[in-house]
C-alpha cells in the first residue's frame, strides 16, 4: 500500500486537501468516495505504511477513548471514528500507528484483532475492555469507562509529580550547600592553623574538602557507577522480587504503598470485571498493573486457588498484602453477586486513600533531608570553630 496526497471536492464544491493510504488511485477514489469527496488530483508518495513503534501515555489513551467514545455514541461508524482521530493527530508516530490501525480496521478486521498485533502499543486493559465491548456490542460505554479510568490514573500521576517537586528542590539545595561550603568556605578557614594542631574532625573535613575540589571526577565515577548498578540488579528477578518485598514490609511506609496497590487493584478489577471478561483474567491483567514482582508472585497462588474453586476473598486473605477490611469488601460482592459495583465503590474510597498516601510518603521525606542538611552543616561547624578559634588564639 501506498501513501497519496490528494486534493478533492465535496458534494457543496469546497475543496479539500489531504492525505490517504491506499493499494492504488481506484481505492483511493473509492475511499474518499465513501467520505463524499472526489478526487480532481492526486500524487502516489509511495513508502506504504512504515511500522512504527509507539507507546501511548496515561494521558493520550485517555484522550482516545473518549474521542471515540463520543464519536461512536453519535452515530459515526468505528471506521469513521478512526480516521478523524488519526487525521487530528499531531505527533508523527502516533498518527503513524493510528493511521495504520485505521487502514486495518478499513479492511474489515476487529478493533481488538488490529490492537492485539500491536503489543505495547496500548495498555494491555485498554485491548482486553475493547475487544469485550466488540464482543457485547457495547464498544462505546466500554470506552468510555476506559477514558474515566485512564483520567483518573492520569491524575492521580500528576499529583504524584506535583508532590514532588519540593522534596526534589530541597534535594538539590541539600547537594548545591554541601558543595559550597567544602570547596568554597572551608578552605579559607583551613590556612588559618596548622595541620597539626587540627582536631581529627578538623582534618578529616579538610581532607574530605581537598579531594572534593582536586578529584572531582572520582565522586562523579562512583555515583554513576552505584546508579548503574543499582538498576542492573534491580533487573535481575530475583533482586528485584526481594527489593519489592522489602518495600512492603518498611514500617508505616508498607502499609501507605499497599494503599496505593489496592486503589488501583480495585479500579481495574471492576472495569474488567464489569466488561464481562472471566475472573482469573480480570486478576491477571489487575495485579500486572501494580507494577511489584512481590504482589504478582503472591497473586500466582491466588489465580490457582480460584482456579481450584476458592472464594477470591479467601484467596486474596491468604496474601496479607491488603487489609482485611478491602477482603471483607470483596466478600460481600461476592455474595450479593454485584462484584464490579462493589469493587467500583471500593476503588473511589481507596483512590482517595492512596492520593492521601502519595501525600505521607513525599511528606517522609521532607524531614529526612532537612535532618541530613542539619547533620552536614553540623559538622561543618563543628570542624571550622576548632581552626576558627585556633586563628584568633594565634592572632592574640
Amino acid at each position: 500500500m501506498d501513501k497519496f496526497s490528494y486534493v478533492a471536492t465535496d458534494a457543496n464544491g469546497k475543496t479539500v486537501r489531504g492525505s490517504e493510504i491506499a493499494e492504488d488511485y481506484k481505492d483511493l477514489q473509492a475511499k474518499l468516495r465513501e467520505r463524499k469527496l472526489y478526487v480532481t488530483s492526486y500524487r502516489n508518495l509511495g513508502g506504504g505504511v512504515a511500522d512504527v513503534k509507539y507507546k501511548f501515555k496515561t494521558k493520550e489513551v485517555s484522550f482516545i477513548s473518549r474521542q471515540l467514545a463520543s464519536m461512536t455514541s453519535a452515530g459515526l461508524s468505528l471506521v469513521r471514528a478512526l480516521h478523524i482521530l488519526q487525521d487530528q493527530q499531531e505527533n508523527k508516530k502516533a498518527k503513524a500507528v493510528l493511521l495504520d490501525i485505521y487502514e486495518e480496521v478499513q479492511k474489515g478486521k476487529a478493533f481488538s484483532d488490529v490492537l492485539h498485533t500491536k503489543p505495547g502499543v496500548f495498555p494491555d486493559m485498554f485491548v482486553s475492555m475493547v475487544a469485550a465491548g466488540e464482543a457485547s456490542g457495547t464498544l462505546d460505554q466500554m470506552l468510555t469507562r476506559l477514558s474515566d479510568h485512564y483520567a483518573n490514573a492520569n491524575k492521580t500521576a500528576n499529583k504524584a509529580k506535583s508532590a514532588m517537586v519540593y522534596p526534589i528542590i530541597l534535594l538539590v539545595l541539600l547537594l548545591a550547600v554541601i558543595v559550597l561550603l567544602f570547596t568554597a568556605v572551608l578552605p579559607q578557614f583551613g590556612s588559618m592553623m596548622a595541620e597539626e594542631d587540627m582536631t581529627p574532625l578538623s582534618k578529616a573535613l579538610m581532607a574530605f574538602s581537598d579531594s572534593l575540589i582536586n578529584q572531582w571526577y572520582v565522586y562523579v565515577i562512583v555515583i554513576v557507577a552505584i546508579i548503574v548498578a543499582l538498576a542492573m540488579l534491580l533487573k535481575t528477578p530475583a533482586t528485584r522480587l526481594r527489593m519489592d518485598e522489602l518495600l512492603l514490609k518498611i514500617p508505616k511506609v508498607g502499609a501507605l504503598v499497599a494503599t496505593i496497590y489496592t486503589g488501583s487493584f480495585a479500579r481495574n478489577m471492576s472495569n474488567l470485571y464489569g466488561a464481562g471478561l472471566q475472573m482469573v483474567e480480570c486478576i491477571e491483567k489487575s495485579i500486572s498493573v501494580v507494577g511489584n514482582s512481590y504482589v504478582k508472585k503472591r497473586f500466582e497462588d491466588v489465580v490457582n486457588d480460584i482456579k481450584l474453586g476458592e472464594s477470591m476473598s479467601k484467596a486474596i486473605e491468604k496474601t496479607g498484602i491488603f487489609e482485611g477490611m478491602f477482603t471483607s469488601i470483596i466478600y460481600v460482592g461476592e455474595e450479593s453477586g454485584t462484584l464490579d459495583v462493589i469493587l467500583g465503590k471500593a476503588a473511589e474510597y481507596y483512590e482517595e486513600e492512596a492520593d492521601a498516601a502519595i501525600t505521607k510518603l513525599v511528606g517522609m521525606m521532607e524531614p529526612l533531608m532537612i535532618i541530613i542538611m542539619g547533620i552536614a552543616i553540623g559538622l561543618f561547624l563543628a570542624g571550622m570553630f576548632p581552626m576558627l578559634y585556633g586563628s584568633m588564639t594565634n592572632i592574640s
